[in-house]
């Protein structure tokens, strides 16, 4: 048992001390900090056509009756 934890611990230690995960790790924040400003910009592009489309329709609807 005691030199399986050694074992997991040194594979640990080396995956934690190799750099070349790093850079996946920047990328992956990168994709989420832009997929995060993409899905707040739609929302708000959302909201506004929304707005947009009410608008236009209670106009319609006015002239209409």
């Amino acid at each position: 048992m005691n030199t399986f934890l050694l074992k997991l611990y040194v594979k640990f230690q080396d995956l934690a001390n190799r750099e070349e995960g790093q850079e996946m790790v920047e990328y992956a924040l990168i994709v989420a900090l832009v997929s995060f400003g993409a899905v707040t910009g739609m929302m708000a592009l959302a909201g506004a056509l929304n707005k947009t489309f009410v608008q236009i329709s209670s106009t319609l609807g006015n002239y209409t009756t």
